[in-house]
């Protein structure tokens, strides 16, 4: 089974150690090699400190074993060295920032492909707001304020990161242009994991899980599970 850890955003501090520790025990444990994509972050040349809060966050966890590999443009996400980086990772976990940039960056590279492999190989992928949201296959770029296609991993879902901030406000017209699709609202300081299986899901961390399903909505709680 692939495993997958998505998160709201604010993603490195408090209770955010309940989501990312059982990802890492899923991972084989913390000692299994973890690797940091900071793509998302690049276009305000903030992937430098992005990656070592990340670095440094795992690492508090427990993790011995963890890189940030400068995934920052199409260059470098076809980088032969890089993409081997990745192949090799238990976790990948891919940051927060520009969503656009990051799926566009990402989207048949051999850094994206490698994750793949890694993947079926029984490694967990990861992603935190931006880093989530273009897993789905599709997403809402608030910057263009458009759907766009994103790296289609969970096909039935469109995550609104962010979602007791600001990522609720999105719902209103994503249920009318996409009412076939599951809308995600997570929390930030918040997670979910399909550690069940692949239709079930664990909430992680301090906020809420929101489901939009049509006119349904459902809300859950640290410590629930639910099925999408």
């Amino acid at each position: 089974m692939a495993y997958f850890l998505l998160e709201g955003g604010a993603e490195f501090g408090g209770r955010m150690s309940e989501a990312d520790g059982r990802a890492m025990e899923l991972a084989g444990g913390p000692q299994s090699p973890l690797v940091i994509l900071p793509t998302a972050a690049a276009p305000d040349q903030n992937h430098l400190r992005a990656g070592r809060n990340g670095q440094h966050w795992f690492e508090s966890l427990g993790a011995s074993r963890v890189g940030v590999v400068p995934v920052i443009d199409q260059e470098s996400a076809n980088d032969p060295a890089l993409a081997g980086l990745v192949k090799s990772a238990h976790l990948i976990y891919l940051l927060g920032g520009f969503p656009h940039y990051l799926c566009e960056t990402l989207r048949d590279s051999r850094v994206w492909l490698a994750a793949l492999e890694a993947q079926r190989s029984g490694a967990v992928i990861g992603g935190s707001s931006a880093g989530a949201m273009v897993l789905c296959g599709q997403y809402y770029d608030p910057g263009e304020k458009k759907l766009l296609r994103g790296l289609g991993l969970l096909e039935d879902i469109c995550i609104l990161p962010h979602h007791d901030r600001f990522g609720r406000n999105w719902a209103s017209q994503l249920r009318s242009r996409i009412p076939q699709v599951t809308l995600l609202g997570i929390d930030e300081q918040t997670g979910i994991i399909n550690e069940v299986s692949d239709r079930v899901w664990s909430v992680y961390g301090a906020g809420l899980i929101t489901l939009y399903r049509g006119e349904q909505i459902e809300v859950h709680a640290s410590g629930e599970r639910f099925r999408l």
